[in-house]
């Protein structure tokens, strides 16, 4: 264990983090709650991680349980990360959508479900706004699409709700000719401008509560979420995804993450060389 970080204190943090937000923390890993939790520590003026935990125990401070979950989570993000999702969105979804909304007039929702600061949730709306300019689609808009974005942290979802972006955000994955189509530049930050940062709504939501409450997608981005959790957690996980798909509906998960127990839920459909899930009917 770290120098500052007793054995006791590092079990007890361990588990707590676990039963509140399902990540499951190795042992190897202590030095990832010492140095995320220090910070706080610091600031709320303890010499101990043993008197941290027994305040988190204790509920005296209704903000602290919000505050130690938002260090402990990564937050780690960018613009059109990987190129699985995108290409099927627009060669095969995109296509299949466009004639349902037109046959029916129902709105298509799509959630990301582990959405930090908002990149993946407005990567979504730019690369529908793209594809209905692309094939000069008239009647179908992005008001037909409905976008969610969730995470477990309260202060990341504000800088999502914001849309604000420093120049390092901005850069990360984002095609550049596409900041001045959908940013407002003010000094060293871009803004998602407002008529595309209204078609997404970001809520907080604690993967670990019941799905029912948010309805069923058509698609849902769930990636690289799930390799912080328990084996059991993702087992739980797999069954309430599939749950809150429509038949047919659509998982993208992480490119590089290992999806074992999804045989009984979903089906793997293969694109060049990414794989995305489709839910069994």
């Amino acid at each position: 264990m770290g120098s500052g970080l007793s054995t006791k204190a590092f079990l007890q943090f361990q588990k707590y983090i676990e039963e509140q937000c399902g990540i499951a923390i190795g042992n190897e890993k202590a030095y990832l709650i010492e140095s995320r939790l220090t910070k706080l520590l610091v600031e709320a003026n303890l010499n101990t991680f043993e008197e941290l935990y027994s305040m988190l125990a204790q509920k005296k401070d209704p903000k602290l349980s919000e505050r130690v979950i938002d260090a402990i989570t990564t937050n780690e993000t960018l613009w059109f990360r990987d190129k699985t999702p995108w290409q099927v969105l627009e060669l095969i979804l995109m296509p299949v959508y466009i004639d349902e909304i037109r046959k029916t007039g129902r709105r298509i929702r799509i959630w990301s479900a582990a959405a930090s600061s908002g990149q993946e949730a407005y990567s979504t709306v730019i690369s529908i706004d793209q594809y209905l300019k692309r094939y000069s689609i008239k009647d179908v808009s992005l008001n037909d699409f409905e976008v969610i974005g969730t995470d477990i942290s309260g202060p990341i979802l504000e800088i999502a709700r914001a849309g604000r972006y420093d120049p390092i955000s901005i850069m990360r994955g984002l095609d550049p000719k596409y900041k001045d189509t959908y940013f407002n530049n003010e000094g060293r930050v871009w803004i998602v401008k407002n008529e595309f940062k209204q078609h997404v709504k970001f809520q907080q939501f604690n993967l670990q509560n019941s799905f029912i409450g948010l309805g069923k997608f058509d698609v849902i981005f769930c990636r690289y979420v799930m390799i912080y959790f328990s084996q059991q957690f993702k087992r739980e996980m797999t069954e309430k995804l599939a749950q809150a798909l429509k038949s047919k509906g659509v998982l993208f998960i992480g490119n590089s993450e290992i999806f074992p127990d999804y045989k009984a839920y979903f089906e793997p459909r293969q694109h060049e060389k990414g794989v995305y899930y489709q839910a069994k009917e």
